[in-house]
């Protein structure tokens, strides 16, 4: 009996996007063989770049660093959920969107697949930048105060933000997309996500230390509809306000799976 160990982090490298308005990662050479004996890089980056962990302190003043989360809330029982069926760009999904197809527990770690990760950069053909970050679905102030009432250790998203992306803003800076999602919608934007609502999943949770993952990926599609362990890996950053990191699912060879 053995434990398959499954990736569902992006890979990270120069070609890596950061999130709008965010610059993308550097990359140079600091030593070569050639001629110091040794390869040695250094890095330049933004943290909000590929698969990542946001802390409280990203939105919260006096909120936990990435360091001040504990292993024991990174790691944990996990429900994947496939919702790619029923949304596509700029629907909103809620509660029953994920319990109609889920037993999602108290204490979970929810991880929600929009199918949104195929237009991700590092999937070839069907990349496609304007989707992934500016057009995937998204949530809204009823989905995060589920997540509340749920005690949800964290979420995962296989997409750039866990906000709907015109709850972010991209609707300022993309005004023709915040057009196009109101006649998707059928209602004004600013009925639908009211100035109080903006980036909820980050200004309303994380003063409750309910946190996430942004750009879930790699073998993600390996896990739809499972239960399984999850563990979010950042490094021990004091002082963080978020860290790239490695998400892993871990089946035990006795697990059948089932949400």
């Amino acid at each position: 009996m053995g434990t398959t160990l499954i990736d569902l982090s992006q890979p990270w490298n120069v070609l890596t996007p950061g999130w709008p308005t965010y610059s993308s990662p550097i990359v140079q050479w600091a030593k070569k063989l050639s001629t110091e004996r040794v390869n040695a890089q250094r890095i330049e980056t933004m943290l909000h770049v590929g698969t990542h962990l946001d802390a409280p302190m990203h939105f919260v003043s006096g909120g936990k660093d990435v360091a001040g989360l504990p292993l024991e809330r990174l790691y944990g029982a996990a429900v994947v959920v496939d919702i790619s069926d029923v949304v596509g760009d700029y629907d909103i999904y809620t509660p029953e969107t994920i319990t109609s197809r889920a037993d999602v527990r108290e204490g979970d770690i929810l991880i929600i697949h929009t199918g949104y990760h195929r237009f991700a950069f590092d999937q070839g053909s069907t990349a496609d930048e304007v989707r992934y970050f500016c057009k995937h679905p998204g949530p809204n102030r009823e989905f995060a105060e589920w997540c509340l009432d749920m005690k949800l250790r964290w979420l995962g998203l296989d997409c750039g933000s866990a906000d709907h992306p015109m709850n972010t803003v991209i609707r300022r800076l993309r005004p023709d997309l915040a057009r196009e999602c109101e006649d998707h919608l059928g209602r004004p934007l600013d009925e639908i996500f009211p100035e109080r609502d903006i980036q909820i999943m980050h200004t309303f949770l994380f003063p409750y230390d309910i946190v996430h993952c942004e750009n879930v990926g790699g073998d993600l599609d390996r896990l739809l509809g499972r239960r399984c362990h999850v563990g979010a890996f950042p490094w021990r950053f004091q002082g963080g306000e978020a860290a790239m990191c490695r998400i892993v699912a871990f089946i035990d060879d006795f697990e059948t799976g089932g949400a």
